[in-house]
């Protein structure tokens, strides 16, 4: 992966990791940080899941796929700070 595509994670795991956040209701007990790691690990795995099941490239703009991204962030938010709360 060059530099640009590092960049560009980065930049999409924000995005999907904010959007994630703002999904799951109240108030997280995770930092900025945790949530643009889990917004790059949603944003890789829904870009997977949306090519296995045939709608990562569609014309236009790829709903489904930034659906299934913000779905996984949020999920991932959500378990990252019930196991913060856990402690």
């Amino acid at each position: 992966m060059e530099i640009d595509g590092i960049i560009s994670a980065i930049v999409i795991g924000i995005v999907i990791g904010i959007l994630g956040r703002l999904v799951v209701p109240g108030r997280q007990r995770i930092g900025i940080l945790w949530t643009i790691l889990v917004g790059i690990a949603a944003a890789l795995i829904g870009s997977a899941v949306a090519a296995a099941f045939g709608v990562a490239d569609t014309e236009g703009v790829d709903w489904v796929e930034w659906l299934i991204q913000i779905g996984l962030a949020a999920l991932g938010v959500a378990a990252l700070d019930r196991a913060k709360a856990g402690r």
